[in-house]
């Protein structure tokens, strides 16, 4: 089944399970074939608004991209140019914008923010990340797992650190894919408990578990792949010297490593905080895959928007 065939057309991405998991594998499909082809026009003429209210520098640059390499074009708009429900009603920005452009992504502090977006849109929203989830790196992210092991169903990612948006997009994607999910976190950032009841109920459609609760070396015992994500993130940095604490015995090391299957690979969001999130120097290591999965970001978001366009 190609790209084309996907059943979104229309639709908002605003968590990654919008998306159902045979469209998920279908974008997967789509973001593969457009890599290998390179750049092809399927959207000429159409035009993408992009809203940002969190600076971004993998977002930004791999959204105009991609528009640019599918023949349409990207406009760049900061939060406070729109306004955002600050100079006007969210439902007249949304509605109005939606008249000029063909599509939008939105990058937002709250993910009641992009929802508002799309509730009063007449074109697709795209969640470009909000404190909620962060789709379109979970779907590069299992492009890229699927490029290294060749395969996703009976995998096993293990990640460790703070469950924030990342953490709850990746979970859903595996579970819709098929990859046992791990996570271990210290005690307060754990991910919410609508998210582990989602992923688990997805999980039993696909035949894989969603496992918490556990210190880092057990849910890294025998993975396929070891993830990560900065500890503090952006609106988090007044807690940053607590968190460190807190994330001391969650860092991802060489001696932790040894628990995982030896074809293990590393991966991580990015930026990436050399020496804390990672001990120094596994980030430069072999297992790495840190710049192929930044890379992703390109080719996943692509067939996103084809696929909702």
């Amino acid at each position: 089944m190609a790209y084309t065939k996907c059943t979104v057309k229309g639709k908002d991405l605003l968590s990654v399970a919008d998306l159902g998991r045979d469209d998920l594998m279908r974008v997967l499909q789509g973001a593969a074939e457009m890599k290998r082809k390179g750049p092809e026009p399927l959207l000429e003429g159409q035009t993408l608004a992009m809203i940002f209210e969190k600076p971004s520098l993998r977002t930004r640059v791999s959204f105009d991209v991609a528009m640019s390499q599918l023949g349409g074009h990207a406009i760049y708009l900061l939060g406070d140019e729109v306004g955002l429900g600050k100079r006007e009603p969210m439902s007249d920005m949304s509605q109005v914008l939606s008249r000029y452009v063909d599509i939008i992504m939105a990058r937002t502090f709250a993910h009641s923010t992009v929802g508002a977006l799309a509730q009063y849109s007449l074109v697709p929203v795209i969640n470009g990340l909000s404190d909620l989830e962060h789709p379109c790196q979970a779907i590069s992210d299992l492009l890229t797992i699927y490029e290294k092991k060749g395969a996703l169903e009976g995998l096993t990612v293990a990640y460790v650190g703070d469950g924030n948006n990342v953490a709850a997009s990746l979970l859903l994607a595996c579970a819709l894919a098929g990859i046992d999910f791990r996570f271990a976190s210290p005690q307060r950032y754990g991910l919410s408990d609508e998210v582990m009841t989602k992923g688990k109920d997805l999980a039993a459609l696909s035949g894989a578990q969603v496992i918490s609760g556990n210190g880092p070396e057990a849910a890294v015992d025998g993975a396929d792949v070891v993830y990560t994500d900065v500890w503090t993130s952006m609106g988090t940095e007044s807690e940053r010297e607590q968190r460190r604490r807190d994330f001391a015995d969650y860092q991802i090391a060489q001696e932790l490593l040894t628990k995982a299957k030896p074809d293990v690979i590393l991966m991580h969001p990015m930026p990436v905080h050399h020496g804390e999130e990672f001990a120094e120097g596994l980030i430069d290591s072999s297992q790495s895959v840190l710049i192929d999965q930044a890379e992703n970001r390109l080719h996943a978001q692509k067939a996103i928007l084809v696929a909702l366009l």
